[in-house]
């Protein structure tokens, strides 16, 4: 099975338990919208609020911290031919990156506990939201939130990683 991910660590520990929860997610996702796993890889950042903060500074004009940060290499058009034309074939050359996903991990702990569920269960949420985002979905308005929510609950519900856990 090819990774997916290109994990990073910015300022934080390096986990294994969180990596593998990492490329379980990332892999079902990719699983999930069909995408050829030997064509494209999504590279995960993992960092506290200072550097999130900064990032959100610099590449949105946003001074203030966030749970979660993507930006995509591709426009969702672009990345449905690219997945369209990969589909079926094993891809020889380097896998393109699909995106950046950057989360904050204190984020994750406190929002665990604010909604009262595990923090398997947020980081879960947080790298699907973000994999949603670099798929070309938004939620700026109501149907494509709905449509991002269902497809974030259908990942979710498939890895059995439920609210109430």
């Amino acid at each position: 099975m090819n990774s997916v991910t290109e994990i990073v660590w910015k300022d934080i520990q390096q986990n294994e338990e969180l990596e593998a929860i990492i490329e379980k997610v990332i892999q079902k996702c990719f699983e999930v919208e069909h995408i050829n796993p030997t064509s494209l890889y999504i590279c995960v950042t993992l960092t506290d609020p200072k550097n999130i903060r900064e990032i959100n500074k610099e590449y949105r004009n946003i001074d203030k911290e966030t749970d979660v940060l993507s930006f995509p290499m591709f426009e969702k058009d672009e990345l449905d031919k690219l997945v369209d034309e990969t589909a079926d074939t094993q891809v020889e050359t380097l896998q393109d990156i699909m995106g950046d996903i950057i989360i904050s991990i204190e984020r994750v702990e406190e929002q665990a506990k604010e909604y009262e569920h595990s923090f398997e269960r947020e980081f879960a949420y947080m790298l699907v939201h973000g994999f949603y985002h670099l798929r070309g979905y938004d939620h700026m308005e109501k149907e494509e939130k709905a449509q991002m929510r269902e497809k974030e609950e259908n990942v979710l519900s498939q890895l059995n990683i439920t609210r109430g856990e």
